[in-house]
């Protein structure tokens, strides 16, 4: 419980909001929560492809699994992404492809990587390999039903040593309360995929089941175990997770009066969260949020339930989809906005990492940065140098600050940098920016910004050509996932931005897409590119998908696409 401000607070606390917008630097509004300084939150990593898990290694650093793509990166703040590993056979469409990771509890002595996907096979399935020879991967088990929604797909290992497995319906409510399908459950193996003693039906790696699409697992440290679940449209739930447990889908949505299943500790609306990664730290659980593009903060009580969660981040980063308590005592957080649901900014995905409240007394703030240069400017990017900040306790990097136009706006932060030197990528041809730059220490102080310098992007020459086709890769009775649609520039001179339109035969209704902005008119639809890919240089490429229903029986597919 909060105690009440003093008046001097208060009015401090008005004020600041002004200041900031005087100084040109957003304002910090968030607070510590679950022991974690939210007002700190800074991005340490981008330029990853839909990531979907983070598993840390010995050395501090992050493995990243990145769904589309099938790639496995190594991550640190600060650096570039670097891959390491990919996972072979991966069919990603929709919400399947590369999905959990795990590494081994001992992997200094063993180095096992674990790794849960959805297969080339038509299944979903569970390797494991090593860094040192990636190409080599091992089933563990296999024979999860798939589909292009409701894989499930986050694994962790529990204190108990043995490795637990999400799973999803795939769709198929039914599965869920089937204890001879592995779908809809959550499963517990031992390190080598086999069926542990202590489980609660004989013979099964089932732990429990009732479950519509398990995302999130998370121990408390008295050992009690948690789960995230997506609702189908009303609510979306956290889980107390117990053996032999019965949580209720497809009867029971959210909260039910049936003795028969376990009630979630805390539910939302679809709207608010659609919870995906699970992460626990300080009596709190941390659940990051997809539709909702929040992170809730859960406190837990003495009995493991829930009191009133607090909603951070919210509409910062947008979708969030993994959270993880790192080992450097910060809170890692990767967002999902290439993943044809989202509005991705230049530097998506994006990991944003949140400091535990600082209990020391340094209050020195760096000093300024040098006055920002720009160099290399092109039509769609810039990069900045500028002179090191100095700081009694040393300068942990530094925020870099942007605003649109000559005069005007406010200013907004477009990345973070370990370094003094920062490449802006994504820009408008023929778009004035203007940009600033400011320290930070390890206490998190935060420095004077720099100087402004402004930077004019290139008008990018005339545009280029444009044709798209269209790849059928899957389709059933009643709908289809139509990947890859291949946009390309057979011209001689780039061209910045595309547009395909094409149409959908009667009946037919998009229900998802990915690497594209889709507007549905009618039968016809319009796909822009997303930000990350607009501009295409000549000769180059690049590919977008969609998925769709249709009434059963009817085997038409979308037709006349054109590009401009």
């Amino acid at each position: 419980m909060r105690a009440r401000a003093a008046v001097p607070v208060l009015v401090l606390t008005l004020l600041s909001p002004l200041l900031a917008l005087v100084l040109g630097v957003p304002p910090a509004h968030a607070q510590v929560v679950g022991g974690f300084d939210f007002a700190r939150a800074e991005v340490a990593v981008t330029g990853l492809q839909v990531p979907w898990a983070m598993a840390f290694l010995p050395d501090g650093s992050a493995l990243v699994s990145e769904r589309g793509t099938g790639r496995v990166m190594q991550v640190r703040p600060g650096q570039a992404p670097a891959q390491v590993a990919t996972v072979s056979g991966v069919s990603a469409s929709g919400e399947s492809g590369l999905l959990g990771l795990a590494v081994s509890p001992s992997y200094a002595q063993d180095g096992w990587v674990y790794a849960y996907f959805t297969s080339t096979s038509g299944d979903n399935r569970l390797v494991r390999f090593q860094l040192s020879a990636p190409q080599t991967q091992t089933v563990l088990f296999s024979g999860v039903p798939s589909a292009t929604i409701h894989d499930g797909g986050r694994i962790a290992f529990g204190p108990d040593g043995m490795l637990y497995v999400a799973t999803g319906d795939a769709s198929n409510t039914a599965n869920a309360q089937n204890l001879d399908s592995p779908a809809g459950k959550i499963l517990r193996m031992t390190p080598t995929g086999g069926v542990p003693s202590g489980n609660p039906f004989p013979g099964s790696r089932v732990w429990s089941y009732g479950h519509r699409n398990v995302q999130g697992l998370a121990w408390d440290a008295q050992g009690r175990m948690y789960a995230t679940e997506f609702g189908q449209n009303t609510w979306d739930e956290v889980n107390q997770i117990v053996a032999g447990g019965n949580y209720g889908w497809p009867t029971c949505e959210g909260t039910c009066s049936n003795t028969s299943f376990r009630n979630p500790i805390v539910t939302w609306t679809t709207a608010e969260a659609s919870p995906s990664g699970l992460a626990y730290a300080n009596g709190t659980l941390f659940a990051a949020a997809l539709r909702g593009q929040r992170l809730w903060v859960v406190p837990l009580t003495s009995g493991g339930g829930a009191g009133t969660p607090v909603a951070e981040l919210q509409s910062s980063y947008g979708r969030l989809r993994a959270v993880a308590a790192g080992p450097d005592g910060w809170l890692w957080v990767a967002t999902s906005n290439r993943d044809g649901r989202g509005t991705p900014v230049a530097q998506d995905d994006r990991i944003i990492r949140i400091p535990p409240a600082s209990g020391g007394t340094d209050t020195s703030a760096p000093t300024a940065p040098g006055l920002p240069s720009a160099s290399g400017t092109t039509a769609t990017s810039t990069t900045l140098t500028w002179a090191a900040s100095t700081d009694d306790v040393g300068v942990t990097g530094y925020d870099v600050l942007r605003a649109t136009g000559a005069s005007g706006g406010s200013f907004t932060q477009a990345g973070t940098s370990a370094t003094t030197t920062y490449t802006d990528t994504g820009l408008t041809a023929g778009t004035t920016y203007r940009y600033q730059v400011r320290a930070r220490d390890a206490a998190g102080n935060l420095s004077p910004v720099s100087g402004t310098v402004t930077v004019t992007t290139t008008t990018g020459g005339t545009q280029g050509g444009c044709t798209a086709a269209a790849t059928t890769q899957t389709q059933w009775g009643t709908g289809y996932v139509i990947q890859p649609v291949t946009v390309a520039n057979p011209g001689t001179s780039a061209r910045d931005g595309w547009t395909v339109t094409f149409t959908l035969p009667a009946g037919h209704a998009v229900t998802g897409s990915w690497n594209a902005v889709l507007t549905v008119s009618g039968q016809t639809v319009t796909a822009r590119n997303a930000a990350h890919n607009g501009t295409l240089g000549a000769g180059q490429s690049t590919t977008f998908g969609f998925q769709a229903t249709r009434p059963s029986g009817n085997t038409s597919l979308p037709s006349g696409y054109t590009c401009a």
